[in-house]
């Protein structure tokens, strides 16, 4: 690599990585090449970003980004896989992925902008989707309505059952 090739990656990466507030750091070493193909489908089917970096100009990109905070952990085969948006998504791929290949480990993450130990993919991974907590809100927030409307129309409802016994024991009787 030259001088302005080297500028060139580290103008990529200062950009890309700068910018993410949530991504973890991965040792892929001893992993065949079409592990990490389908691990690079799986992580961009969530919105996300995979790349394999080199140490040295990783380190140099990201001295001024929040990622920085994960510096000592830039030794050895590294690979950043990022999220700007959902970040759980991200984690489930990596706990599945890590499942069925031990050889993939997480060396550190960092969650909204603030390193946390790799240990934490487990308890990401376990979180329930942004859709899913939507969906989980909205259903709270509807009960209350719901209930509302089923004490409301109860008493028209015994109205008309009344009338409607009422109307079957006369006409049984005639």
């Amino acid at each position: 690599m030259n001088r302005t090739e080297k500028t060139d990656a580290i103008a990529q990466m200062t950009e890309a990585l700068g910018s993410a507030p949530h991504a973890f750091l991965i040792d892929f070493q001893g992993i065949s090449v079409p592990d990490v193909t389908e691990l690079r489908r799986q992580i961009r089917a969530t919105g996300s970003e995979y790349v394999v970096v080199k140490n040295t100009l990783a380190l140099r990109a990201i001295k001024d980004a929040p990622i920085g905070a994960l510096s000592e952990h830039f030794t050895g085969m590294t690979a950043v896989a990022w999220s700007k948006t959902d970040i759980v998504q991200l984690a489930k791929v990596l706990h599945q992925f890590g499942k069925t290949n031990p050889k993939i480990k997480v060396k550190a993450a960092l969650v909204e902008g603030r390193p946390v130990p790799a240990a934490a993919l487990e308890s990401l991974a376990s979180l329930p989707t942004r859709p899913e907590l939507v969906a989980r809100l909205l259903g709270l927030m509807q009960s209350p309505v719901r209930r509302l409307v089923t004490v409301l129309s109860s008493p028209q409802r015994k109205l008309a059952m009344t009338i409607s016994a009422v109307a079957e024991k006369k006409s049984a009787a005639a």
